[in-house]
């Protein structure tokens, strides 16, 4: 045994056990996270005799002796200047690296005072934190510093809440001290620990399952196969594909090495591995397929029971596109090649599932829709949905990759067979091997223009690797399609793109879905044409900037309320002034939709309820990190005019809130947001009948709804209306003398700014994301293997991020709905890589056409 202290106690524990699981598992101290289990994110960062160290690495013996000091044995006043400083500056989001990053302040704090900002960067450097771009962290440090200097009383301002304000988020607080819960913080008592035998091979037939051996071991409280999934052994987030294998049967085939063979269930965690390695497969190997050209080929095996491997089939048509590029005075054509990334959300997946004592079950997650988890996991089981409340803990991150299905179906299976609760946590490399990536694609466009640089049409053929499950691989391949001309005014396309298995690790949704890729490609293609029309970058853009009420490439008419052309006019001096000066300097735009679209019901739901003199405010749309709680109040504020004190966002739950649908395609300020103003102007109404007094409302319930209507795909119509608004971004990006990216400058047009800083917030972590992906971010597979780890991802770090400029265009002509919001979150990242890569091309002249970018200061 090991003596050393926690917070100020003495304890002791064995020598050779992990300092993270001594405490959160003996000790119960949630604020340290277990983000990668490797030292290479620092959520598990906590103070040894005042110096940061990597709980998940740190075995007790090499710290005999030691003070270890936790968030939660921070004092009373850092913990109040701590949590006034990033609240303050907006430094939260997600919030799952928030208490790592508050104990590596500290340590710099307690022997600098007054660091610079260089210095602050240094030192959270061995922070991960994939939401914000570290900027409202660096200042929330910044701000903290002088708090303790002044050492004068702290208050947070409430401020009215409405629309335009920079709220407080109302989830901050519990994430920067660490009593906020994530999945894997939950204790319930008698517990159970699972987690599922995967394949080793992408491809193999399943000769033989033998759990005798792991059935001995004394931990080990059962194994279970595809034998005891009693209801749908598919499972999918697209109800009429649900072509994801809850288990692989013996006799059946594997698709690609996360697939599950068994699930181990164990009374303690620490023996899972143990007991899994007890269980033997017999494998017949087979070779795998590992990309779309093998799998097109004439005589594949196929992936599924299909007639071909091909997932999806999109073909976009408006004009004759051959005939007008014929007589196009400049025409290019490149071929552009990205790669599978990884999300790398700080929160590895966890589930927890119960009895519920009502012959139904209790799932705790963190997933992107609880109605999704719900309608998936009880079809699964075989039973009606209502037997199955679903409720969100907090999430740490997600970005499109806790969409799909990864601990909770197993979760519920092992809870319901065995009538216990049953936690499923994956590590950080099963997660990795599990949940779907951004599609690798390679492209070919062509694009062309008139000899005073105005577009004249494209032609594009995309092919989209999905991987071994469809997941969302063919209404990503959509968005692909239809964002694929880009943001501009001109009418003829033809765009055809092929979504196809293979047995990689399945790709899903990432933010941007299907967008960044094709953006890339057809935002550089331009650079090209201004070159031969002899006119700047931005010139070109600028002349082809779709208006309002001009049609878009897809067909769609622009809303009133497109301010492409603002924000291209927002940027043009700093553009100009840049490239005056001979640096070297990039620019894009994008567009991204607002809702799912393309004909497909899409609904936001809420309720307003009466409680006890408080107003609750209750929806199922997912908060990932992007503030919806925050959006959601203000809009209350603004609507009844109360201050946020009136009011409590409650968390979703399928037996409390409403099915507000995923959290995805940038929809939930618009859909639920626009459903909680008409839930409020309802309440509202019956205030004015009862003279304004709450306590006469008290027990009663006001139901707020809107759904977007579209048109689907190839429609027919003239000027389809694919997705209810778009909003429009455009992106400098500036490199200094060394070749590394030194600003840059973002211009938005997102309707109403409902929230500002956090919309900045928003956007600065898109931008950073959007860079990583420009230049150091991939995921690489050979033969269907993986090659990555956590810490070779690519992730930029504090220190790597440039300087920031966000510029927000007012709408002349808003929206009507939500008070005229629009999505910010998937946009953010869209026109960053195309604008970096610009900014290189102006430096050397290398157009580069494969992601990550070569021959960069980042990457020789």
């Amino acid at each position: 045994m090991v003596d050393f202290s926690v917070n100020g106690r003495p304890v002791a524990g064995g020598a050779d056990k992990l300092l993270l699981d001594f405490l959160r598992g003996d000790m119960l101290l949630k604020s340290v996270k277990n983000g990668c289990g490797s030292g290479a994110c620092g959520a598990c960062t906590v103070l040894s005799d005042g110096m940061p160290i990597r709980s998940c690495l740190t075995k007790l013996k090499k710290i005999e002796g030691r003070q270890i000091i936790t968030v939660e044995g921070l004092s009373g006043r850092e913990k109040e200047v701590y949590t006034h400083a990033f609240i303050k500056a907006g430094a939260v989001q997600c919030g799952f690296c928030i208490p790592g990053i508050v104990l590596s302040t500290k340590s710099l704090l307690d022997q600098d005072k007054n660091p610079d900002e260089k210095t602050i960067r240094r030192t959270i450097r061995a922070n991960i934190c994939r939401c914000t771009g570290y900027k409202k962290i660096v200042l929330g440090i910044q701000i903290a510093a002088g708090l303790f200097k002044e050492n004068s009383p702290l208050q947070i301002p409430c401020g009215s809440g409405k629309v335009g304000e920079s709220t407080n988020r109302i989830d901050a607080a519990e994430k920067i001290i660490g009593s906020g819960k994530y999945a894997d913080d939950l204790e319930f008592h008698g517990m159970l620990h699972a987690s599922a035998v995967r394949s080793m091979y992408p491809r193999a037939r399943l000769l033989k399952i033998d759990v005798s051996q792991a059935l001995k071991h004394s931990d080990c409280v059962t194994v279970l196969t595809a034998k005891d999934v009693h209801g749908n052994i598919k499972i999918g987030h697209l109800a009429h594909i649900s072509d994801y294998d809850v288990m692989i049967a013996e006799g059946g085939i594997t698709r690609f090495i996360g697939d599950a063979l068994a699930v181990v269930v164990c009374r303690n965690r620490e023996f899972l591995d143990e007991v899994k390695a007890l269980v033997k497969i017999e494998y017949e190997v087979l070779k795998p397929i590992t990309s779309p050209q093998e799998s097109m080929a004439e005589g594949a095996p196929l992936i599924h029971t299909n007639k071909n491997n091909v997932l999806s089939h999109e073909r976009l048509t408006r004009g004759n596109a051959d005939e007008v590029l014929v007589k196009s005075r400049y025409v290019v054509t490149c071929r552009y090649s990205v790669p599978f990334t990884e999300h790398a959300f700080m929160e590895p997946e966890c589930a927890i599932a119960m009895p519920d004592g009502r012959d139904g079950l209790t799932l705790y997650s963190g997933g992107q829709s609880v109605y999704d988890e719900q309608r998936e996991c009880s079809r699964m089981l075989g039973i009606e949905p209502c037997k199955l409340r679903v409720i969100s803990s907090f999430v740490g991150g997600g970005f499109g990759g806790k969409e799909d299905m990864s601990v909770q179906h197993h979760a519920c299976l092992a809870a319901w067979i065995l009538k216990k609760p049953v936690k499923v946590l994956l590590s950080r490399k099963e997660s990795m091997e599990v949940h779907p990536k951004r599609h690798a694609m390679e492209m070919e466009f062509t694009t062309g223009c008139d000899e005073n640089g105005i577009l004249t049409a494209m032609k594009a053929k995309i092919i989209s690797d999905t991987g071994a499950y469809a997941s969302l691989g063919g209404p990503v391949l959509q968005r692909c399609c239809t964002h694929a001309a880009g943001p501009y005014n001109y009418q003829v396309i033809d765009i055809d793109g092929t979504a196809v298995y293979t047995n990689n690790i399945p790709a899903g949704a990432f933010r941007g879905f299907g967008v960044p890729q094709s953006c890339f490609a057809t935002e550089s293609n331009l650079n090209l044409l201004a070159e031969k029309a002899g006119i700047s970058p931005w010139e070109i853009r600028y002349r082809n900037a779709i208006r309002p009420q001009q049609v878009l490439p897809n067909g769609q008419v622009a809303g009133r309320d497109t301010e492409l052309e603002a924000c291209l006019l927002a940027v043009k001096d700093i553009y100009e002034k840049a490239r005056g000066e001979g640096r070297h300097v990039g620019i894009a735009c994008a567009f991204k939709n607002s809702g799912i679209g393309v004909g497909l019901l899409d609904t936001g739901r809420c309720i307003f309820s009466v409680e006890q003199g408080i107003i609750h405010i209750r929806s199922s749309a997912a908060c990932l990190g992007q503030g919806l709680a925050t959006v959601l109040l203000q809009i209350a504020c603004e609507t009844l005019n109360m201050p946020p004190e009136c009011f409590m966002v409650e968390r979703p739950n399928t037996s409390r809130t409403p099915n507000s649908g995923t959290t995805t395609a940038s929809r939930q300020s618009v859909f639920t947001g626009e459903a909680a103003r008409q839930a409020a102007l309802r309440l509202r109404e019956a205030l004015d009948e009862t003279g304004g007094c709450l306590e006469r409302l008290e027990g009663r319930e006001f139901y707020g709804e809107y759904s977007g209507v579209t048109d689907p795909l190839n429609s027919g119509k003239p000027n389809p209306v694919s997705h209810i608004s778009y909003s429009y971004a455009v992106t400098v990006a500036i490199l200094d003398d060394e070749g590394k990216v030194e600003k840059i400058i973002a211009a938005y047009d997102i309707g109403t700014v409902v929230n500002p800083k956090s919309a900045e917030g928003q956007i600065e972590g898109g931008l950073l994301m959007g860079m990583g992906y420009a230049l150091t971010e991939d995921f690489p597979m050979e033969g269907g293997f993986p090659k990555a780890r956590y810490g070779t991802l690519g992730l930029l770090r504090a220190d790597q991020a440039p300087c920031m400029e966000i510029i927000f265009v007012k709408p002349k002509n808003p929206i009507s709905i939500a008070y005229g919001a629009k999505g910010v979150g998937e946009l953010a990242t869209i026109p960053v890589t195309p604008a970096i890569a610009g900014a290189y091309y102006a430096k050397d002249g290398k157009h580069r056409t494969r992601l990550p970018m070569e021959g960069t200061f980042y990457r020789n």
